[in-house]
């Protein structure tokens, strides 16, 4: 491991002024007690109290607190995003600011990142602290979702307090809201060792929670995006190609044999209804059409895909200690 920068401690944060100063000198406390070497990266997603003004007064007595501030409200995934991009210890660890995630836990994991190998560990708020029908409960039946369809065995997959190594925070590109995602964007790119280690969930001493009901339904959409892109992002045509061939077979044989019917009835003068007064004509051009539309959008994603890379885009209005 490099001795430079053992450990980054990524916090993106929104309106938490009464909590920095008590979180930053527990990381601090830690990291000493540790003799870890490492660099605390603030995200200030647009805060409208004096969150910025006391990161730069930890800053001036602190060499090792960085920071980007956002010109207005983006989220937590492209705070996480930059925060990624800004890391340079061997260990990325991400917590919330709002002191409900222990840096005590840091060591736990630092170890279990260098010792026993895993790429990524996810905290797992065991016993929560937090409403048990505003929050605990959907959390449970979100959390559920996620093992079913991901086929990742994580309790608490949108657990804030994660280890990473390196390579891994590199490796990946949070966008959107997925941060609630980032052990499935993981094992797509490849880190398929990932563990999990019950953290400690404190009572919330300041402030209010940013989240409500909505994040639910929005995290039930952003996984099936996730699963899909995972599998398809880089091959579109494997999917709509296949699809849109399935159906347009489908439609195409109805059309063949009632073509084929017709001139059967003709040949042997049989009496037979119109071809577009059964329904079955129907049901062939509207499996053509859409087979046709969709083996047309897989082909037009690979051509996107090849020639037209999007990058995500954030306004910075200041940085801490980081190249402007």
């Amino acid at each position: 491991m490099s001795s430079t920068c053992q450990i980054s401690v990524i916090i993106p944060l929104k309106d938490e002024e009464e909590s920095l100063p008590e979180l930053h000198d527990w990381i601090v406390k830690v990291m000493h007690e540790n003799n870890y070497s490492y660099e605390i990266i603030f995200i200030d997603d647009g805060s409208k109290d004096n969150s910025w003004q006391i990161i730069e007064k930890l800053a001036q007595k602190n060499t090792a607190v960085k920071a980007i501030k956002f010109r207005r409200n983006y989220g937590k995934s492209p705070a996480l995003h930059l925060g990624f991009e800004a890391a340079q210890g061997d260990v990325v660890i991400t917590m919330d600011a709002d002191l409900q995630d222990s840096p005590d836990e840091i060591p736990g994991l630092y170890k279990m990142v260098t010792e026993e190998g895993f790429d990524l560990v996810s905290g797992w708020k065991q016993k929560r602290y937090d409403n048990a029908f505003t929050k605990n409960l959907p959390s449970k039946l979100y959390n559920w979702t996620n093992r079913k369809i991901s086929g990742i065995k994580l309790h608490d997959m949108n657990c804030g307090l994660k280890a990473y190594k390196k390579k891994v925070v590199k490796s990946i590109e949070v966008y959107g809201e997925m941060h609630r995602f980032i052990p499935v964007m993981a094992k797509a790119a490849g880190f398929s060792n990932i563990g999990e280690k019950v953290v400690q969930h404190k009572a919330r001493k300041y402030g209010v929670s940013k989240f409500g009901w909505d994040r639910f339904i929005n995290g039930f959409l952003d996984l099936l995006t996730i699963t899909f892109t995972s599998k398809f992002g880089k091959r579109p045509m494997h999917f709509f190609g296949l699809v849109g061939t399935l159906l347009f077979l489908v439609g195409f044989s109805f059309a063949f044999y009632l073509g084929a019917y017709k001139l059967y009835c003709a040949y042997t003068h049989h009496a037979a209804r119109l071809i577009t007064e059964r329904p079955s004509f129907y049901i062939a051009l509207t499996c053509m059409i859409i087979g046709s539309m969709m083996f047309l959008a897989g082909f037009i994603g690979e051509l996107i895909l090849r020639n037209s890379p999007v990058r995500n885009s954030y306004l910075v209005d200041e940085k801490i200690n980081l190249k402007q």
